[in-house]
Order: structure tokens, then sequence, then C-alpha cells
């Protein structure tokens, strides 16, 4: 599929409808990053309901809440598979899940995360001791190494990989703040096609290459979000 930015280098969209209008259908594979609530694309996920697109198959650390992330999705439907590493604290996710409406795969957290990396490094497999003697394992390739027993993983390539940036410059060129870096490194390099949302964009040249956590060769569109919500799934305070 062609990607063209709205004006030469200049990777920047509007608005994260636009972003996505022309490039989502239906039965794709999604890599969405973000842990939990943390560093998740909010905009994006939003404009990905809007789209009404079905049939998606998406891979994430989690499915976020019931009201927000990921479970936006639930919501209506329009999700088929989750690969996910952690589910709960998701009421819908578990009563599709348990009805049958929605196929689950199990990914242990680190295995997910290398899953995306090789897929964006080009590998289409490894092999780990994780899972082994698990339901993880079941159907899997099982081979010894220096007499321990491991298991094939696949890389993930998605179709399209959403991600979320504290900054970046219009050429694409994204850093992650703090624990918000989470997985969304690992999705950026595993999508056919990556949008990026970003709290702050700048201009090309004001960022320095050392804090670069995404290059923009990584990126092919970018929406600016400069107040995202930045929802946290549970809030504990002391007692006054």
């Amino acid at each position: 599929m062609a990607i063209s930015s709205s004006s030469g280098l200049n990777k920047l969209y509007p608005d994260a409808r636009t972003a996505l209008a022309d490039i989502v259908r239906d039965d794709m594979l999604f890599a969405i990053g973000g842990f939990g609530l943390c560093g998740i694309p909010e905009a994006l996920i939003a404009a990905l309901r809007d789209t009404g697109a079905r049939n998606l198959t998406i891979a994430s650390n989690n499915a976020g809440v019931d009201n927000w992330g990921i479970g936006l999705l639930l919501q209506t439907h329009q999700v088929k598979k989750m690969i996910s590493s952690y589910v709960g604290e998701n009421a819908e996710f578990e009563r599709q899940y348990l009805v049958g409406e929605l196929d689950v795969e199990f990914s242990p957290q680190g295995t997910l995360a290398e899953r995306l990396r090789a897929g964006g490094a080009g590998i289409p497999g490894f092999y780990t001791r994780t899972g082994v003697g698990t339901l993880v394992a079941e159907g899997k390739e099982h081979k010894d190494f220096d007499g321990h027993t491991y298991i094939l993983e696949r890389g993930i390539v998605a179709d399209i990989a959403l991600v979320k940036a504290w900054k970046a410059d219009t050429l694409g060129n994204l850093i992650y703040r703090r624990t918000a870096r989470n997985f969304n490194p690992n999705a950026a390099t595993c999508g056919k096609i990556t949008v990026a949302e970003a709290e702050i964009i700048v201009q090309p040249g004001e960022l320095d290459p050392d804090e670069v956590h995404t290059p923009g060769i990584f990126v092919h569109r970018l929406v600016h979000n400069p107040h995202p919500e930045k929802r946290i799934e549970k809030i504990t305070t002391r007692e006054a």
C-alpha cells in the first residue's frame, strides 16, 4: 500500500481520523503500544474505533479497561482476536472471551515484547524457554539446546502499528517519556505502516539525535495530541 505524507517529508496529519482514514480496513493485524493505560495512543485508538473496521487482530500487552484504550474497540465488537500477556480489569473482555466472541492468544510479557522486536528486525522466529510445559507451548515446535527444551515463537509483523510518543519532529523521529516508553518502540518497528501520536511536535533539527528512541524511518504518519487524558487504571490515596 503506497503511503504519502501530508506534504513532502512532513509526516504530520491534521488529526487522527485523517491519518487512518485511507489505510484501515477490515481483518487487519494491529500492534498497539502501551502498558495498561500508560503510554497508549489514545487519540489513534478512538479514531480506529470511528473507522468502523471489524474483525481486527490486536497485539498489545493488554486490552485497556472497559471505558478506555483498546476497551473502546471491544465495546463496539471490532476485535476478533487479542494477542496479549495480561487481560485483567476488563469485564467486557472477560465476557466476550467466555462466550466465545473473542479469540485470545496469551503471550508471556517478555515473549510478546521480543515477538514485536523480532518482527521489526526481520526475524521470522526465535526459540525461548519461557512457556515450556504450559498451555503457551501447545502446538509450537520444541527443540533442545544444551540440555534445555525451547519453544519456537513467531515474530509479529503488523499491518499497522499505533504508538504514543512524548515528543516528535515532523520527520517522525520519536522520543518517549519515562515508563510510557514500554512497548511503544517495539511496536513502532514492526508495523508495515506506523502511525504515531505525540504531545509535542517540533521542527527537524530541534531534537538531540542521541535522545531519539525511534528513528523517523520507521514512522509513516504523525498526529499531534497536545492534551492527552493520561488516565490511570486505579487511584490509591492515603486517608487524610
